[in-house]
């Protein structure tokens, strides 16, 4: 068999197919697959672009890193739980631009698993059917930019279990409000999750964690400033503005680690959300 600089041509296509499939791989993983992810830190290159200063939120408590993973989307990002089967944050980098675009995607409900998660630590349709709970979208759909973001943001990594009137009336008007500052000011870093607290947590279908909270982080980067809403996973309008760090005491989630602690202390204004009547 001939040789090429002393590797056989078999050996030679071996290399070439492995090479092809790394190629392929890399491929995927940046297109919208599952992020290499350490332990606490879902920073990615191609994801980057989603955090503060390109730094992604770390886990300040070792018991929430069990079983995460983060993944990469178009237009925002998230850490995983397997054990919540739920994102435990889910961010975005929000524009003027960003939602002029969003305004002409006609919304169209894809719900699905997330297929690039191991398949025991996903969220399934059937988990929801039934439950009495919407499946509320952490970044929400009305911030995608693109058919195929918001396609990627019906995907249960995303979602999770929302009291209905809660989804429906207080967050979609803490959504609204977050997206008038985006007009007012630009641009934001934006971090929306599930807060979990108590020493029981409710499960529907016996599978996935029912928030107590839920709360969405603001960072304007040109004014430097910070704050964050925080709403009981209830039925009722009650939420609370407060800010950043002490959200992160209570989550245990360092949400914008490149926010020197100075900004995070002080509570940036926040809009009061403007609550429509009953859909």
């Amino acid at each position: 068999m001939k040789k090429i600089s002393g590797v056989s041509l078999r050996s030679a296509s071996v290399i070439v197919s492995l090479l092809a499939s790394l190629i392929i791989s890399l491929i995927v993983s940046f297109a919208g697959g599952v992020i290499s992810p350490t332990i606490s830190n879902a920073q990615n290159t191609a994801c980057s672009h989603h955090f503060a200063e390109q730094k992604a939120p770390i886990i300040t408590k070792p018991a929430l890193q069990t079983k995460t993973l983060g993944v990469c989307f178009e237009a925002f990002a998230v850490l995983h739980s397997g054990v919540s089967r739920t994102p435990l944050w889910s961010a975005e980098y929000l524009t003027r631009v960003s939602l002029r675009a969003a305004r002409e995607v006609q919304r169209e409900d894809n719900f699905h698993a997330e297929a690039s998660l191991p398949q025991e630590d996903q969220a399934q349709l059937s988990d929801y059917a039934h439950s009495g709970f919407d499946r509320g979208h952490m970044s929400p759909a009305a911030d995608m930019p693109t058919v195929q973001a918001q396609i990627e943001s019906f995907s249960l990594a995303n979602i999770v279990p929302q009291n209905r009137q809660n989804n429906q009336l207080l967050w979609a008007a803490i959504e609204s409000a977050t997206r008038h500052i985006v007009q007012q000011r630009g641009e934001l870093y934006v971090i929306t999750g599930p807060l979990f607290e108590g020493e029981q947590i409710n499960r529907i279908n016996n599978r996935v964690f029912i928030p107590t909270h839920i709360f969405k982080a603001v960072y304007d980067p040109q004014a430097k400033e910070a704050a964050a809403w925080l709403a009981p996973n209830v039925e009722g309008n009650a939420y609370q503005v407060m800010s950043v760090a002490e959200l992160e005491k209570r989550l245990h989630i360092n949400l914008f680690p490149a926010i020197p602690d100075s900004v995070k202390s002080r509570t940036m204004e926040l809009p009061e959300p403007r609550i429509r009547s009953k859909r």
